[in-house]
């Protein structure tokens, strides 16, 4: 709406009071002026394109007030504890139903796989693996699980089922070392040599951990992943592809970790 004034005033505070009660009644707007040949003050909140008339005053837009700031709610209930680094650098199994649950460290948090079925004879290794060469990769095995957020035990059981700790080892594929790299894992990790120890066991706890983050820490699926190759592991709709190799190799992974970290458990 273009509302016009026209009044002869001589003093401010008069002009001042019209446009104030002008503006007290009516929507705020910017106030243009211009004075003619005989004094009269012409003021109006649209001035219509006509290049005599001035602002001379800008109100301020209007804005909404703010909502107060609603009281923060209460956190949702975490699936996952936050644990003390040192628990949170071991992993922990606990035991239900004639099962156990593998809960696999991320970033200090506990991570909960699925239940796994505890196999029989879980008390014991599937096989005999090289345990000297375990006990003296293991300072370089905590060392780089801890860099990467892996469960130290964890990298311990696919070392186990991949290797045995022969770190000459070669499958008929072509896997090479400790963690089996196939030549493609190798430089997609930028490792060179992949006989190396140290250098094979980083790259695979890298690969492992990239895994965990694909599939969301499902450690199943990470291991799945680990033996097939993660997309298999999508192809068959993110479950453990139906090869009896991959078949065998996830529980075989998990019974050597729940034998590591049993053994841990009770100070062996």
């Amino acid at each position: 709406m273009r509302t016009v004034f026209k009044v002869r005033v001589t003093r401010l505070a008069v002009l001042t009071a019209v446009v104030t009660g002008w503006l007290i009644g009516s929507a705020q707007a910017d106030i243009y002026m211009y004075v003619d040949s005989e004094g009269v003050r012409h003021i109006t909140n649209d001035p219509k394109g006509d290049s005599r008339y001035q602002r001379v005053m800008a109100t301020p837009q209007y804005q909404r007030p703010r909502s107060p700031p609603s009281a923060p709610s209460e956190p949702a209930e975490q699936t996952d504890a936050l644990l003390s680094a040192s628990v949170a650098a071991q992993g922990v199994i606990t035991t239900s139903r004639g099962g156990w649950q593998l809960i696999a460290p991320r970033d200090g948090r506990q991570v909960r796989s699925a239940l796994v079925p505890a196999p029989v004879g879980s008390a014991g290794l599937p096989f005999r693996v090289n345990e000297a060469n375990r006990q003296q990769y293991a300072p370089h095995i905590t060392r780089i699980a801890a860099q990467h957020g892996v469960d130290p035990y964890l990298v311990h059981a696919v070392i186990s089922a991949e290797s045995a700790f022969n770190p000459n080892a070669v499958s008929p594929a072509g896997a090479m070392g400790l963690m089996q790299l196939m030549p493609a894992t190798a430089e997609r990790f930028g490792v060179s040599n992949a006989f190396e120890p140290i250098a094979n066991i980083n790259a695979g706890v890298r690969y492992l951990r990239w895994l965990l983050n694909h599939f969301n820490n499902d450690v199943q699926l990470a291991l799945a992943g680990y033996n097939a190759g993660e997309n298999a592991v999508i192809r068959h709709g993110r479950q453990i592809p139906p090869y009896a190799e991959t078949q065998t190799y996830v529980p075989r992974v998990l019974r050597f970790y729940h034998y590591y970290r049993q053994q841990a458990l009770l100070g062996d």
